[in-house]
């Protein structure tokens, strides 16, 4: 018994009434603990490759992509009644994309148009993200699972630090609802002729929507999110210390066993 970690004298064992009907049994393999040293958090999780700045403002953006092209998008519309409201639409297969981070306690945003999605266009996304920044900044920013944001290429500039979301959970990242907006207001019932005529409706779009940094404010700045703030500016070391593990179960509980180390 003591390969389990118990010690039962014999002459407990003869005292026992269950020992004439015992039989020999195959132990259990055990693994060891692990050593009390935690390993190093994976390279583009928060605590890993871009969280130098511990000491930094610490400003929390939601970032997204969203692809625009011919295929095209009815919307809601206002028609007379019992009639069905006509539309373009389109066939073709030219894309673009709208690469966008939101800071949704103050309506802060970004958002370039490139031509396609890589681990080459995110890099420059983050390399332009940056030249926006005060010196003082250091960006949280929250996205989701898409291979481009947790390649071995990406170079991740020091002052932000990427927190992957849970997996299948576009709830969780305000941006989607964004992209909602910017659809059924200005992005459906075109035809494009080819990728450069798709641009430039992407770009209005989006800067008729930068315009009014209260709508970011009111599309973006979940419950949640306004909850666990609590209204402070996050400047404590422990939040990005502690947001290490990838597999997070939930980005509001991550924030929210924070709020009291918050100054």
């Amino acid at each position: 018994m003591s390969r389990t970690g118990h010690t039962i004298d014999r002459e407990h064992w003869k005292q026992d009434g269950n020992a004439a009907q015992s039989r020999p049994l195959t132990g259990r393999s055990h693994q060891p603990p692990p050593p009390s040293a935690a390993s190093p958090p994976p390279a583009n999780a928060v605590g890993g490759r871009g969280a130098q700045g511990l000491d930094k403002r610490i400003r929390l953006f939601f970032q997204d992509e969203a692809r625009v092209g011919q295929k095209g998008r009815t919307c809601h519309r206002w028609w007379l009644k019992g009639q069905r409201p006509p539309g373009l639409c389109d066939q073709r297969f030219e894309w673009t994309y709208i690469f966008a981070t939101v800071e949704p306690a103050t309506g802060a945003e970004f958002a370039p148009v490139l031509p396609t999605v890589s681990t080459v266009t995110m890099n420059l996304f983050l390399d332009e993200f940056t030249k926006t920044l005060a010196p003082d900044d250091h960006i949280v920013m929250v996205l989701d699972g898409a291979g481009w944001h947790g390649a071995a290429a990406l170079a991740v500039p020091d002052n932000i630090t990427l927190v992957p979301l849970p997996p299948y959970s576009p709830e969780c990242n305000p941006a989607e609802r964004i992209w909602l907006y910017l659809r059924e207001r200005f992005l459906s019932i075109q035809v494009w002729p080819d990728q450069n005529t798709i641009i430039d409706p992407c770009c209005d779009a989006w800067n008729a929507l930068a315009a009014d940094a209260r709508r970011i404010t009111s599309l973006a700045f979940y419950p949640w999110i306004e909850k666990v703030m609590c209204g402070r500016p996050l400047r404590c070391k422990e939040i990005l210390r502690d947001f290490a593990p990838v597999g997070c179960s939930h980005v509001s509980g991550l924030f929210a066993r924070h709020c009291d180390r918050w100054p």
